[in-house]
């Protein structure tokens, strides 16, 4: 894998983030590739969602290239008693910055953040058409759960989404 671009430091988020965070969701969100929303919400609903991570434990990570953030990776733990053992992942990388290794970086550090952390199970939704994503995360350990035919609809285009799910050895039933 060859990266020239600047180093880069991958870091828990802290509220100096918000902005880039917020910046580099919108970036990703905007290519209407990739994430569920378009747009990234207000400032303001993103530096509410960064809080709660802090305030709950949620492991959430960025990924800092020359004074921006460049991706997140966050894993936001299901409200539910029954599901405590479980979170929700989401993820990205800003378009300039794929393919250098970032992605799974980020990843591996929320990943390992989450167990560390007590859960045992991590869930989340990736569009078919989205094949490094996938390969990503069969690299990291997830496995195909499920197909929901049809479920994006981007300009007229549709598009799978594909369940996948890590469950790590201790959570597993036996």
């Amino acid at each position: 894998m060859r990266d020239d671009g600047p180093s880069t430091r991958i870091a828990p988020i802290t509220l100096d983030d918000v902005e880039g965070f917020h910046a580099a969701l919108d970036s990703v969100a905007r290519e209407r590739r990739f994430l569920a929303s378009f747009e990234a919400p207000p400032l303001e609903a993103a530096q509410v969602f960064v809080e709660a991570n802090l305030r709950e434990g949620n492991p959430h990570f960025v990924a800092h290239e020359g004074g921006r953030i460049v991706g997140w990776c966050d894993i936001k733990r299901s409200g539910r008693p029954v599901h405590a053992h479980c979170g929700v992942m989401g993820m990205g990388v800003v378009a300039d910055r794929r393919g250098a290794g970032i992605g799974r970086a980020l990843l591996g550090a929320t990943l390992a953040a989450a167990r560390a952390a007590g859960l045992l199970r991590v869930d989340l939704d990736v569009r078919a058409a989205n094949t490094p994503a996938i390969a990503l995360y069969e690299r990291m350990g997830f496995r195909h759960e499920g197909r929901k035919v049809a479920a994006y609809n981007v300009d007229g285009a549709f598009d799978d989404l594909l369940v996948m799910g890590l469950v790590w050895p201790e959570g597993a039933a036996g």
